[in-house]
């Protein structure tokens, strides 16, 4: 009991000193103008103590744009393909064909994909609200919203009065790699030479007719896309090239959510303020239940057929889909070469992580800021063609834009 006392005792006294150390600190910071990284006064911390900083404030201003253009990218998926109710605003009857094909994947991907829309709808909406009532600006993305939506049945065309979007649905290029890296025993972070294979495509660690080889659409285009199928009885109702729109969607799903499960816990090792920790770690993991969600249900992707083969007429890529739950699996001793490709396989197999003498983990990965930070974001999602301009063929001026928030948020350095 007195050991125990004792501690409590040294525990409290440690938290004394290190509050009025840090504040100390934040007071000297503020006396020399709030330099980059300096303490925010207006705003403290649950209980700690330790005001936000201007990395917190920098780290949260990128994480609201970024959920804008999260948010944008869903809302086009939920129109066509999502649960069509009043919840989740924009909705416009959906498009039945295309839904139809969607469940090949899981008879619940219209509502998996709608609620995957409300959660993302809300990241950005809250995070702008947080931001405001600590007296800093949010961001708005509305000044590159000019890409077009889609022509298909569904699609709002008055998306907030001209339907114009932030992201491309049409032009993808996805690194389906984070398949085998989360079934991997070798770990980005860890293992500089690790290799990690796509998903899609021959399997033989090329881009060939990979969804990283070329650029494929993620949606109907128009109702081109859907003709000659009907949601009568998938997947024999479907034609192969929207069976292929389809899975393109699945496997993009599962990209854009890997992307949230690493970013949140590499900004979060950059915070300083308690509740903007607790912000973090509390809407980091819903993005890593979204990842594994999507990653179940692209595992389902031309399921016990022989390899499917399309070659979109309108980007003139070719992909080929291949049933993974017959794919290669576990082996004894672990590959080193990133080629475990099962379906099922979907929680993270244990990896390399900070010293081989502590032996393999089961982690998120990555979580450094080269491979998951704030830039490692901003330019995965220009490589997937989010934001290329159909009339131009290049990114839009959102890339840059993007790139200042996230270059600021990655030099966020934690405070003490």
């Amino acid at each position: 009991m007195k050991q125990s006392e004792g501690l409590t005792k040294l525990s409290a006294n440690r938290r004394s000193f290190l509050k009025k150390g840090v504040m100390g600190a934040g007071a000297a910071a503020l006396s020399a103008g709030l330099l980059p990284g300096s303490l925010v006064a207006s705003a403290q911390g649950e209980d700690d103590g330790v005001s936000i900083t201007k990395g917190d404030i920098a780290i949260l201003t990128f994480l609201q744009a970024l959920e804008q253009v999260e948010a944008d990218l869903w809302i086009q998926y939920s129109e066509l393909g999502g649960t069509q109710d009043n919840e989740v605003s924009g909705v416009n009857g959906g498009n039945p064909t295309y839904m139809a094909a969607l469940t090949i994947l899981d008879g619940d991907m219209p509502q998996y994909i709608h609620d995957n829309t409300d959660d993302e709808i809300s990241h950005a909406a809250f995070l702008k609200k947080y931001l405001e009532s600590k007296g800093a600006s949010a961001v708005s993305l509305e000044p590159f919203r000019h890409l077009p939506t889609s022509k298909a049945t569904g699609a709002n065309q008055n998306f907030r009065g001209d339907g114009g979007r932030l992201t491309n649905l049409t032009q993808l290029t996805i690194d389906t790699s984070f398949w085998t890296r989360y079934r991997s025993i070798t770990n980005p972070d860890f293992d500089p030479a690790a290799q990690f294979i796509q998903a899609t495509g021959n399997f033989d660690g090329s881009n060939t007719n990979s969804l990283n080889g070329g650029r494929f659409t993620a949606i109907p285009r128009n109702d081109n896309d859907t003709a000659g199928s009907d949601p009568s009885n998938p997947p024999k109702s479907i034609l192969p090239n929207l069976q292929a729109i389809a899975f393109t969607a699945g496997f993009h799903f599962a990209f854009i959510e890997q992307g949230g499960t690493s970013l949140y816990p590499a900004l979060a090792q950059k915070v300083s303020n308690l509740e903007v920790l607790r912000i973090l770690l509390s809407i980091g993991p819903s993005e890593t239940m979204h990842f594994q969600t999507w990653q179940d249900k692209g595992g389902n992707a031309n399921q016990g057929n022989p390899p499917l083969t399309v070659t979109d007429p309108v980007n003139n890529s070719t992909v080929t889909f291949r049933d993974l739950h017959v794919a290669q699996g576990e082996t004894n001793p672990e590959s080193l070469n990133g080629d475990t490709l099962q379906a099922n396989l979907i929680m993270p197999e244990p990896t390399h992580f900070l010293d081989p003498d502590f032996g393999p983990v089961a982690i998120i990965r990555p979580t450094s800021t080269q491979f998951g930070g704030a830039v490692a974001s901003v330019n995965s999602f220009a490589q997937d063609g989010l934001f290329l301009d159909p009339k131009t063929g290049k990114n839009t001026g959102i890339v840059p834009f993007l790139l200042r928030l996230a270059e600021e948020a990655d030099e966020a350095k934690r405070q003490l």
